[in-house]
């Protein structure tokens, strides 16, 4: 068994979009329109066959996405590198994200950053 796709809500589809094709080298299906309930989606694909749907629609409930919560807390993108954690995490510094943590190696032995990525979902970059 593996898991085939995580969901995120977001209130800009185009601008996630385009976030994780610049920084995580996504790859995004045409998305998916439906007329009735005005829902839109992107399937975006990764080179290992990981998947995120993106989703958008009228009426999604403000989330006060605290740091620290019961429920899904980040998504972590394997990266190959300490090299390449640390490359992604400074570009994405530069570019105005916020990084949270690390680049470091934590008490358990993985090198990893986290940064408050699209959206204020938190992201996790390590090896």
């Amino acid at each position: 068994m593996q898991i085939d796709h995580i969901a995120l809500y977001v209130y800009d589809l185009e601008k996630a979009k385009d976030f994780f094709i610049k920084y995580f080298n996504a790859t995004a299906n045409s998305g998916y329109y439906n007329k009735t309930t005005n829902f839109q989606s992107y399937f975006l694909s990764f080179s290992n066959g990981a998947r995120i749907e993106i989703m958008k629609r009228p009426g999604i409930e403000e989330n006060n996405k605290a740091l620290i919560h019961a429920g899904y807390i980040h998504i972590a993108f394997s990266l190959g590198s300490k090299e390449k954690v640390d490359e992604l995490t400074n570009r994405l510094k530069d570019d105005g994200y916020n990084v949270i943590s690390g680049p470091r190696t934590t008490g358990d032995g993985y090198y990893e950053s986290c940064i408050v990525g699209i959206e204020g979902n938190q992201i996790e970059l390590t090896i």
